[in-house]
């Protein structure tokens, strides 16, 4: 069940003048928290921002006995609330909602997985490679930005034994080019025969292009969106998804914040989100 809470701020770790991340203490939270939820969070109290923000849940943060004691948040300036949280003290607290959502769904070896990410969209996918690790899954992660300094938190990956592919908009580190490109490669060549499962999240264009490679090649993927949420609990109806479950059945609308934010790609509508 998701818990309302005052969550202190442990540390505000800046990774650039963009993007940093917030760890924040609330056991509670933390605790029921599953790869691929997110919270809900108001960094300050008053009317600007009026309503609350998504954020993945990036981190599950231990204690030395494994105990959950808080959670961080990968963020990126680009309006009012992401600007707050950039600049968050030690101390203060913020208001959070959560855990919600559904989760990612685990697969587990001899199966791979194969996580894409781009941008911010690495933000659900430390808790899932956690995971992952500890079910001895053997996990790739294709991570793409426009350029080096918008890739992070490269060695955290590999100390779980994921292996990385880089791609770069700018070929400053990694393929010049979109993170697709290693991905489709990798999808039709020999080593496909490790039948992976995918998990996408970033920009649409991506995940539709993700989601596309996967059907072609008839491997699954869940796809992890970043609509525009009011409430968190499906009272607004502002993140809408547009979804068909069978061919028979014709396109319709579902809240992400209750059925999603993880989805099989291959029930989304594409050309209408």
């Amino acid at each position: 069940m998701p818990v309302d809470v005052d969550a202190r701020v442990v540390s505000n770790i800046r990774l650039s003048d963009d993007y940093n991340v917030v760890c924040l203490d609330a056991p509670a939270l933390a605790l029921g928290a599953q790869p691929g939820q997110f919270v809900m969070i108001k960094p300050v109290t008053g009317f600007e921002p009026l309503l609350r923000r998504p954020f993945s849940i990036f981190e599950v943060l231990p204690t030395s006995n494994s105990a959950p004691t808080g959670f961080s948040l990968l963020n990126k300036r680009v309006g009012i609330g992401t600007e707050i949280l950039y600049s968050v003290e030690v101390d203060q607290e913020i208001r959070c909602l959560g855990p919600l959502g559904v989760p990612f769904t685990l697969v587990g070896p001899p199966q791979e997985a194969w996580i894409v990410a781009g941008g911010v969209g690495l933000a659900p996918f430390l808790t899932l490679a956690s995971a992952l690790q500890q079910s001895g899954t053997p996990t790739t992660l294709f991570y793409g930005g426009r350029r080096s300094a918008d890739l992070f938190y490269l060695d955290a990956f590999t100390q779980l034994g994921v292996e990385l592919v880089l791609a770069t908009e700018d070929g400053s580190r990694g393929e010049s080019g979109l993170v697709t490109a290693p991905l489709e490669r990798a999808l039709t060549a020999s080593v496909v025969s490790a039948k992976p499962t995918l998990y996408a999240c970033g920009p649409t264009p991506m995940m539709r292009t993700v989601a596309g490679l996967a059907a072609a090649h008839g491997r699954p993927c869940q796809v992890s969106l970043e609509p525009v949420m009011g409430c968190g609990m499906g009272g607004c109806y502002s993140c809408v998804v547009p979804v068909c479950n069978s061919e028979d059945e014709p396109t319709h609308f579902v809240r992400a914040c209750l059925e999603g934010p993880v989805f099989d790609s291959q029930t989304i509508t594409w050309n209408r989100l």
